[in-house]
């Protein structure tokens, strides 16, 4: 048996039609495609269930991608798990410049960086947002639930800029190296070089290498922030290292002197003061 997991939720509410969409694309190369809410899915007992022969589909994009490390991560996988590209941010797939929209992801889950939020650790596969970038997400979310479909993140970001984020100073430990910043805009512990769709937060990280790369944007004004915030979609942001450092560790600690949203892949936690990320 094949399974094809989607998530109903993902491309703002698009998932449910991306999945059919999937299948039948899929029918030819896999047979007999048992369709499951990954939502509503027992992964545990699922997992235990298969039978070697197994091939696992997954319908996502990057938030879909993060439930589902979660859950199967550090298990025991006989089978062939893949990821069939959906959802709107697809970061990963950037990422490992997939070629295709079907990718086998076993290779990815070997290793895979953790954070620590308030006693509460989980898994990532792609970057931590802290900052700016998080409260963005969290805005983002607002405008879902009440419906709102179409939404631009870039528009988002240059009104809090030129708006009402208010930047924190933070405390940060790299490999327990200290370094002080005033007036951060984000603080980004990256295991991938991308997150929002498409921002090549890390343009030197690679996956592969066992380290994460802490990327900061600190101090800059307004308007020189706001001059130079279209080049981060290339990286080109890390140039003006006056203003933003780029610093490789296994262990990354952030504090901020206030609380402030932060995204993991995409998914928001509320209210942070700090956090721990190590691979």
């Amino acid at each position: 048996m094949n399974y094809l997991l989607f998530n109903p939720l993902s491309n703002n509410g698009m998932g449910e039609q991306i999945h059919e969409e999937a299948k039948d694309k899929l029918k030819d190369s896999f047979s007999d495609l048992k369709s499951t809410n990954v939502l509503e899915l027992n992964t545990e007992k699922f997992i235990e269930e298969l039978h070697p022969e197994d091939q696992i589909i997954l319908v996502g994009g990057d938030g879909t991608l993060n439930h589902f490390i979660n859950e199967i991560y550090g298990k025991n996988l006989k089978n062939e798990f893949y990821l069939y590209k959906a959802g709107i941010g697809n970061d990963f797939l950037r990422d490992i410049d997939a070629k295709e929209d079907l990718i086998l992801l076993n290779e990815y889950l070997k290793k895979l960086p953790k954070v620590t939020i308030n006693g509460k650790t989980t898994y990532y596969i792609n970057g931590i947002g802290y900052g700016i970038d998080g409260m963005v997400c969290e805005i983002a979310d607002e405008m879902k639930s009440k419906g709102i479909k179409k939404i631009n993140y870039t528009s988002i970001s240059i009104k809090l800029l030129l708006g009402k984020y208010k930047r924190p100073n933070a405390t940060v430990f790299v490999d327990g190296v200290e370094h002080k910043y005033k007036k951060v805009w984000f603080a980004s512990a990256m295991f991938g070089k991308y997150y929002g769709g498409g921002m090549m937060v890390a343009p030197t990280q690679d996956r592969n290498s066992g380290k994460l790369t802490f990327v900061t944007m600190h101090k800059s004004g307004k308007l020189k922030t706001l001059m130079i915030f279209s080049s981060i979609f290339k990286g080109g942001h890390v140039k003006h290292k006056k203003i933003c450092d780029v610093i490789e560790g296994r262990r990354i600690e952030v504090q901020f002197d206030k609380p402030m949203a932060l995204q993991i892949d995409g998914e928001v936690v509320h209210n942070v003061t700090s956090y721990v990320a190590e691979i």
